[in-house]
């Protein structure tokens, strides 16, 4: 099986974590990754959407039919609803992915995300996808998207502490990391925190196989 992930942003470092994490969750898979290069450095709020489209779409018009699924590395699903009436396989999106992971688990879920100006965007992504009645509130942990790249500790000390300001809130059973570019992070922030930790990549992964054509 052959999955594609394809980053919205122009940031190649960003493609490979996500590729290396979705490799780890999902070893028998082959798991390529593609960077939309005239996308924008990062995508933090619906600007930086709305931008990434059109190259990302472009590149989802080259998907050949050696690939399997298609997986938007983008928590906030950028461009996928016009994805996957064009791709020639399934698409999904790490976002939707990582809230039916939680729902599927009979969990509640939190979700800790980078700048305050992508909390509007996951909330209206979860009431489309019918999602609301499992949320517990979107936490802006206001790391910048290219910051979850750092590897001093300093942003999972941050994402830790917000997820823990999240779950004394006491409305959620989990949390779900808010950014492809925090899955490399994922095992750090689990082993800090007592309540399980989502990270859409590689809630993909593991869904890919499963809504895969034969």
């Amino acid at each position: 099986m052959r999955v594609l992930i394809i980053n919205p942003n122009s940031t190649d470092s960003m493609t490979q974590s996500m590729v290396e994490a979705a490799r780890v969750a999902e070893p028998d898979i082959d798991v390529l990754g593609w960077t939309s290069h005239d996308g924008p450095p990062a995508i933090q709020g619906p600007e930086d959407g709305a931008a990434a489209v059109p190259p990302l779409l472009d590149l989802v018009g080259r998907v050949g039919a050696e690939i399997d699924c298609v997986i938007i590395g983008c928590f906030d699903d950028t461009g996928l609803d016009d994805a996957r009436r064009i791709a020639p396989c399934p698409v999904i999106g790490i976002g939707q992915a990582a809230f039916h992971m939680s729902a599927l688990r009979g969990m509640r879920f939190s979700v800790v995300t980078t700048l305050s100006v992508s909390v509007p965007v996951i909330e209206e992504n979860i009431e489309r996808y019918g999602m609301g009645g499992f949320l517990g509130r979107v936490h802006a942990s206001e790391l910048p998207v290219l910051e979850t790249e750092d590897q001093s500790g300093s942003a999972t000390g941050r994402i830790v502490q917000t997820s823990r300001d999240a779950i004394a809130e006491g409305n959620c059973d989990c949390i779900i990391l808010g950014c492809g570019g925090m899955s490399h992070l994922a095992p750090g922030i689990q082993r800090e925190l007592a309540q399980p930790v989502i990270d859409g990549v590689t809630a993909a992964a593991r869904l890919a196989r499963a809504i895969s054509r034969d």
